[in-house]
Order: structure tokens, then C-alpha cells, then sequence
């Protein structure tokens, strides 16, 4: 196994800037420089962007930035002791510890075990504090190789006892059976202490999830409490045992993703929060623990395994009907998309080989009936491939309305309001109600799933409400809801909608791409683009050879997404004295993330410089998706850039399209940052990159 630390990943007392972003690039270019990383952009954008999901800093002067990316080769360490401090986010003060871990997208468990129990070193006060007096980078690497070594010098805290990296841990170092040894079968025999079980889970499960894991145990351990934690990391998840959680009293989730498996825990009194809390303020968790087991009125964990109450999300959360409301719908058009590129994409291959008539009437039907690969239609290969192509992107796309109101309802309910809304979105499409009912039959088949997911029912009972009773009752409830009143109405809307959109010529056209131009370089990537993305992406199914309005609407949307990066990575070329180093780095990775339609190339630029880098964008923007419009572009592919240009009708018009917004854009940035109130170049040499 390679050594995951050495010498020349250690910066010791030095100055890396005032900013998170700049200690995490330098660091990553360390890794980079030490043949460990592909690439130090790759690298450091993987990284910056789960710092800004959650600060890693952690009481103690200590900030853990990591991530896992496909720029790294091989698990890595970089280590820095700052000089001056930098703040990464903990409640106690900035940091002058800094450890950056890069895992590869498949680093194998050993390696994530190393990982995790040097995250866990961390928090122990005799580690840290080897580390601020090491005089030597040797010093540190030595520290860091006895901490994984489990030398004693490096893991003075008992809390860890009966550890083991991906499995449960108690605070008295129990294992899980024998922390409920003499309790009855059902946990209510005599047991002393209050019992409390918890699971700990962050994004990339290499830090938070184990430190949460350590700290919420040594505040139990202090309390005088049991705690039994499950530790959802990437180097593996060991259950707790049904018995011990049958016995606990209450349930801690720490997590910054779904609970595996939170079905067991129903019924118990919860207190649900950040991972990063669990490490900040273990001790107040467990008191709220404790609490909440007292109180008869607290929260649990619905019987059915919904991620949150819809309630409780709007009290802890803070978010009012039309943030859930966009969250649900963002999570139906993100579960569809998938089904939406790949039938899309074949279609677009179909009509390449068979033609467009191929779509016409029962043909493709009448084709593939009659004729097999050794029978071929008039000895015609072309032809009978691209009907294949074609049949199976159409059944693709079939699913298009179904799986939208599917995982609508998924958002609302949780996996029991999966089918429910699946079924809502067939009879919405058998109804011709099109996405406008896909959407209305989601979203109530999803409430009226987690309404009944929360009926008190008896615990015999409660195995049934999953898998039977939910998915029974609100189908028939919100699919008989569109079979007798809504459906009807909502096809209504439906073809007048698709009339109004076939319709548009000229003028009309033109206005509907210059707003959704602006709309997808207002916020690049943000709320604005996607409600612009997943209207054009929801149309895309009603678009066919003879109604090709919703693909001009597409290839509108993926042109005008394009200019942003592509003016940006125009502009460092243009005049590179306007822009810093990590800037005009940026500007290379922003050809080709522009040329494959990802607008967030161009977030380093609006980030640093939003009032300038934002209008010239959305300029150029509205250009394109006008040009777009008005040249009748269509795009049958609902991403990929000009790398899917088979799928792109007047493929030529939809290039000078982009070229002219780009170009647009580029001189408007270059302008603003020369005119309007510029900076000197001192200053913009400083201003840091983001992502």
C-alpha cells in the first residue's frame, strides 16, 4: 500500500492566503505536483465544491477539506499548519491545521479506513497538539503514520474503543450485543442509563462521518449515557443490531445525506441535524436526545422511512410551500433527464439512419413486426437499426410523464409514494394531460402518500403501510383524482399549450428566446436556468416531426447555457491582463465545459466579479437564443453540447448561433471590467477563484 503522507505534502508555518479556496488550491496543486492528481483544477473544484455544501472547519483550530475526484490517482494526505490563520467555517475560530484528503472516485477500503481514522485522530487533543510542536515536515509524517498505525502516542482518547472503521460504536466500548445483555425482548426491561442510538453519514463519508461518530460518543460517555453509533462512511456501514435499537430510547441522525436503512428506527424519538453538527455541539445533542425521549410529543421517525415530515421541514428548516414545491419538482426533473438523453439521443440516431418519416403512422410499428435482423426491410440495414433505435428511445421517452410524477411524489413521500406517483403519470399521459398533469398527478399523489404514511397504525400494521397499504390507497385516490376531475382539464391546457408553441413564427418566436436566454445566464445553474431547463427538457416528449416547436425550445435552451463559459474562456484570450492566473487557468477548463452545455464554467467569473461577468452573459445569452428561434434550431437531445450535434437540426445555424453570443458576451465583459469602475491589476491578480 502506498504511503498516503510525505514530506513533500507538508507546508509547515506557511502564509496560503486568506481564504479557504486558496489553501485548498494550494494544496491541491501539491498533490498535483506530486504525481498523485491528474490535474490541480479538477482536483481543487471537486474539493471547493463540498466545502461550500458544508465547512469543514471543526473546533480545535482544525479544518479537514476533502473530497473524492476523478483527478486523483491515488489516496492522499496534504497537510499545512497556517501562518497566518484562515477561517474555515468553525464555530470556535479559524483554523491553523489544515489536512486535505483526495480520494480517487474508486479508492479501495483499505485506503478509506486509513482515511477515516486519521479524520478521527484529529479530534484529540494530544494529536493536535503533537502536530502545532513537530519542528520538521519528517516530524508530521512520522505523527500521521503512527496515528494510522494506532500507536499509543498518537490515540491517548479511550473513546474509540471497539472501533471499527464502517461499523458501530458504543461509549463504553461495548459491542452492540452486549450493550443490551439482560434487556427483554421487546427493550423494556430494567437498563439503568437512557440508551440512545445514532448514524452518522456525510457526503463523501471519508471525515465528517467518523469524527461526528467519535464526538457524539465522548459526550455520552461524559453524560453517563449509552450510545451506539452506525457509521454510513465509504469504507463500509456495519447495521446496528435490531436489538439495539429496539432498545434505545431515542435516535440521533447526524447525517448530510439519507439515512440507509431508517425504516428500523421508526417510532423512536429523533433529533435530526448537519453531520458537522454532531463534531461542533455533540454534548447538546445528546441532551436533546435524552429530552426528546421524555417528551411524548417529540418527533420520531415515520414508520414508513420518509426522509423528513413535511411539518417538521417547514419548522426546522425554515421553508415555506414554495421552497418545497420547487424542491419536488427539481427532483422529478432530475430523476427524469436520464430517461429523457438516453431516448432522446436514440431517436435522434434512429431518424439518422432511418429517416424522419420513420416516425410517421404505425411504420416503425409495421417494420419491426415483419422484418428481423436476417430478414431485413428491402435488404435495407440502415433502415431496420435505425427503427430499432428509434422504437427503443420512443418506449424510453414513454416513460418521460410517468417517471416526473414518480419522483415527484418520491420527494414529497419518500419510496412509498414512488409508485403512486408512477401511476398518476401513466393516466396523465393516457389522458393526453401531457407534463402539466404529470406534475399535478406527483404532486398529489405524493401528499396524499405522506398524509397517510402518517397515521398512527399498530405496530403489526406498520410493515404493511410500505409496501401495500400506502401505495394501494394513493393510487386510487390520486389516480381516480385525474380519471374523474383533473385530467380532463389539464389535456385542455395541454393542447392548447402545444398549439400556442407550434404556432410560434417570427416575432413571437424571437421573444420566447430572447427570455429564456436571459433566463439560463442569469444564475448559471442556479433556480432561473433550471425552471428554463426543465420546461424546455419536460416539452421535449411532445416534439415530433411535424410539431417541432418543444426541439426549437431545447436547442434554444442548450445554445444560450452554452455562452457563458465560452464568453468567459473568450474573454481571458481577448484581454488576459483583465483577468488573474487562476482565472485565466479557469478560462481553459471553460472551453470545454461550454462546449458540452455546462453553464457552472462560468460561476469562477460572476463569483468574483458578479455585476459585470452576469449582465455581459445574459447579453450574449438572449442573442443566441433569439438567433436560435428565429432560424428554427431543434435539438432532440435534452444536453450534451455540440459533442450530440447528430441530434441537432440546422446544426450550422445553431454554431454561429453560440458564436455570435459568445463574441457578444466576451466584448461585453472585456468593456465592463476596462470601463466600469476597473479594478487595478494589482488588485484583480488577487482575487481568488471559485467554483
Amino acid at each position: 500500500m502506498t504511503q498516503l503522507i510525505t514530506t513533500e505534502l507538508v507546508e509547515l508555518d506557511q502564509n496560503l492566503g486568506n481564504a479557504p479556496e486558496a489553501v485548498i488550491r494550494h494544496l491541491a496543486s501539491k498533490v498535483a505536483a506530486a504525481g498523485r492528481a491528474t490535474e490541480v483544477e479538477g482536483l481543487f473544484a471537486d474539493a471547493y465544491a463540498r466545502e461550500q455544501k458544508t465547512a469543514t472547519g471543526i473546533p480545535g483550530g482544525i479544518a479537514i477539506p476533502h473530497c473524492r475526484s476523478a483527478a486523483v490517482t491515488e489516496p492522499t494526505l496534504a497537510m499545512a499548519r497556517l501562518n497566518p490563520k484562515v477561517d474555515f467555517g468553525a464555530k470556535d475560530g479559524p483554523a491553523d491545521l489544515i489536512f486535505f484528503i483526495a480520494a480517487p472516485d474508486g479508492a479501495d477500503q483499505e485506503h478509506l479506513k486509513l482515511l477515516s481514522k486519521l479524520a478521527r485522530s484529529l479530534i484529540k487533543k494530544d494529536f493536535t497538539a503533537a502536530l502545532r510542536n513537530a519542528s520538521s515536515r519528517e516530524e508530521i509524517v512520522e505523527l500521521v503514520d503512527g496515528a494510522l498505525a494506532d500507536k499509543p502516542a498518537a490515540h491517548a482518547a479511550p473513546v474509540s474503543a471497539g472501533v471499527s472503521a464502517g461499523g458501530t460504536l458504543n461509549a463504553s466500548g461495548q459491542s452492540g450485543a452486549s450493550a443490551v445483555a439482560g434487556a427483554g425482548s421487546d427493550g423494556s426491561a430494567a437498563r439503568g442509563p437512557k440508551r440512545l442510538v445514532a448514524v452518522t453519514a456525510c457526503p463523501t463519508g471519508i471525515a465528517h462521518t467518523y469524527m461526528a461518530a467519535d464526538s457524539l460518543v465522548a459526550a455520552a460517555q461524559e453524560a453517563g449515557v449509552d450510545l451506539q453509533v452506525e457509521t454510513q462512511g465509504s469504507s463500509g456501514a456495519k447495521p446496528l443490531d435490531p436489538a439495539v435499537i429496539a432498545a434505545a430510547d431515542a435516535v440521533i441522525f447526524a447525517v448530510d445525506v439519507d439515512v440507509r436503512g431508517k425504516e428500523r428506527f421508526a417510532g423512536k424519538p429523533v433529533i435530526n441535524a448537519p453531520v458537522k453538527r454532531g463534531i461542533d455541539e455533540p454534548a447538546k445533542m445528546v441532551q436533546e436526545a435524552l429530552a426528546a425521549a421524555d417528551n411524548p410529543h417529540a418527533r420520531r421517525v415515520p414508520h414508513f422511512g420518509a426522509e423528513e415530515q413535511a411539518e417538521h421541514d417547514a419548522e426546522e428548516k425554515g421553508e415555506h410551500i414554495g421552497q418545497k414545491l420547487k424542491r419536488a419538482l427539481l427532483t422529478g426533473v432530475s430523476y427524469m433527464i436520464p430517461f429523457v438523453a438516453g431516448g432522446g439521443l436514440l431517436i435522434a440516431l434512429g431518424f439518422l439512419l432511418a429517416g424522419f418519416d420513420i416516425a410517421l403512422g404505425t411504420k416503425a410499428n409495421d417494420i419491426l413486426a415483419a422484418n428481423t435482423l436476417f430478414n431485413l426491410p428491402d435488404g435495407n440495414l440502415a433502415l431496420y437499426l435505425g427503427t430499432v433505435l428509434f422504437k427503443i428511445g420512443a418506449l424510453s421517452m414513454g416513460f418521460l410523464v410517468p417517471a416526473l410524477a414518480g419522483y415527484i411524489a418520491y420527494a414529497i413521500a419518500d419510496r412509498p409514494g414512488i409508485a403512486p406517483g408512477f401511476v398518476a403519470g401513466a393516466v396523465a399521459g393516457f389522458m393526453g394531460a401531457g407534463f402539466l398533469g404529470g406534475i399535478v398527478g406527483g404532486l398529489l399523489a405524493g401528499y396524499i402518500a405522506h398524509v397517510i404514511g402518517s397515521w398512527s397504525v399498530p405496530r403489526w400494521l406498520r410493515g404493511l403501510m410500505p409496501v401495500v397499504i400506502i401505495p394501494l390507497l394513493a393510487s386510487i385516490v390520486a389516480s381516480g383524482a385525474m380519471f374523474l376531475f383533473l385530467g380532463g382539464p389539464i389535456a385542455g391546457l395541454t393542447l392548447a399549450l402545444n398549439g400556442w408553441l407550434s404556432g410560434m413564427t417570427g416575432a413571437s418566436a424571437v421573444v420566447l428566446g430572447i427570455i429564456l436566454g436571459l433566463m439560463m445566464c442569469f444564475d448559471l445553474g442556479g433556480p432561473v436556468n433550471k425552471v428554463a431547463y426543465a420546461f424546455a427538457v419536460a416539452g421535449l416528449g411532445a416534439g415530433s416531426a411535424t410539431n417541432q416547436a418543444p426541439w426549437q425550445i431545447m436547442a434554444t435552451v442548450m445554445a444560450a447555457g452554452m455562452v457563458p463559459p465560452l464568453a468567459m474562456a473568450l474573454a481571458t484570450v481577448l484581454d488576459k491582463k483583465l483577468f488573474s492566473l487562476a482565472e485565466r487557468e479557469n478560462g481553459k477548463a471553460a472551453w470545454l465545459l461550454g462546449a458540452s452545455f455546462i453553464s457552472e464554467g462560468a460561476i469562477p467569473f460572476a463569483a468574483a466579479d458578479p455585476l459585470r461577468v452576469i449582465p455581459a452573459s445574459m447579453l450574449g445569452g438572449a442573442l443566441t437564443g433569439a438567433l436560435s428561434m428565429a432560424f428554427g434550431v431543434t435539438s432532440q437531445a435534452p444536453h450534451g453540447g455540440i459533442f450530440v450535434f447528430f441530434a441537432i437540426g440546422n446544426v450550422l445555424m445553431f454554431v454561429l448561433s453560440i458564436i455570435a453570443g459568445t463574441i457578444v458576451s466576451a466584448l461585453a465583459v472585456v468593456a465592463l471590467k476596462r470601463w466600469a469602475a476597473p479594478k487595478s491589476a494589482a488588485t484583480v491578480e488577487t482575487v481568488p477563484a471559485t467554483v
